[in-house]
């Protein structure tokens, strides 16, 4: 896929590229960022030849630094807004792909950003990494899932701390809030995401999905439940 002005898409070897390409504003997350990463995510998890996704940032500051507020922030009417949201319900499509995604973090890691990378199943931060959501500085909360996505990732005490102090965390952090999987330096980010990528793609694409469906729909399940959506899946991978 190619012609789009806001995401970079490549691939190679089984591994989908999604690049958040907007250096100039930090990748700030923009209403036709939102319109091509819809796009983009239909692509990669339609696509067979996909066995893992890798979100990553262009330039060298930030892998998003939050929404563009001057174009978010001036709100059409409710009606308009409630259509857009419904036919661009990017954080939805996140949910309905069941091939691993690995957010490869750098620089800025804020509002927005935050709210992508918890949408990841895995996720790498540089040394560099600095993490935060703002909003609550200025008047408004997270409204792309943070406030039920990221207490999913980390504790309440964790979330409630990141989502209404407003304070930034260093990678370190991070990592111990369990924010992230692992830290590496600046130069080793990339490589690390693809040796973790290079790994998932040995194993059984159907097993992996499988095993990412048993964690993910488990999680809104009573245990018993999910011992049930466990048991299940082990089933139709016996019969496959």
């Amino acid at each position: 896929m190619s012609g789009f002005e806001t995401i970079i898409y490549e691939k190679k070897d089984g591994t989908a590229y999604v690049t958040l390409n907007r250096p100039q504003a930090l990748n700030a997350y923009n209403i036709r960022m939102r319109d091509e990463l819809y796009q983009v995510l239909a692509a990669a998890r339609d696509d067979p030849d996909v066995r893992v996704i890798i979100f990553r940032g262009a330039g060298d500051k930030a892998f998003c630094a939050g929404a563009d507020l001057n174009e978010f922030l001036t709100a059409p009417s409710p009606v308009i807004a409630r259509q857009v949201r419904w036919e661009r319900d990017v954080w939805g499509r996140f949910l309905s792909i069941t091939k691993p995604i690995i957010a490869a973090l750098h620089g800025y890691v804020l509002g927005d950003g935050v709210e992508i990378a918890a949408c990841c199943d895995i996720r790498v931060a540089s040394e560099d990494a600095r993490f935060g959501t703002p909003e609550m500085g200025l008047g408004i909360i997270t409204a792309a899932g943070g406030s039920q996505t990221i207490p999913r990732v980390i504790n309440r005490a964790h979330a409630m701390d990141i989502l209404i102090t407003g304070r930034w965390v260093t990678a370190d952090e991070a990592l111990r809030m369990k924010l992230v999987n692992r830290v590496v330096p600046r130069d080793e980010l990339l490589p690390a995401v693809e040796r973790i990528a290079d790994k998932i793609k040995t194993y059984d694409p159907l097993t992996v999905s499988c095993a990412k469906e048993a964690v993910t729909r488990g999680l809104d399940l009573s245990l018993e439940r999910g011992l049930e959506l466990e048991s299940n899946l082990s089933a139709r991978l016996s019969a496959s």
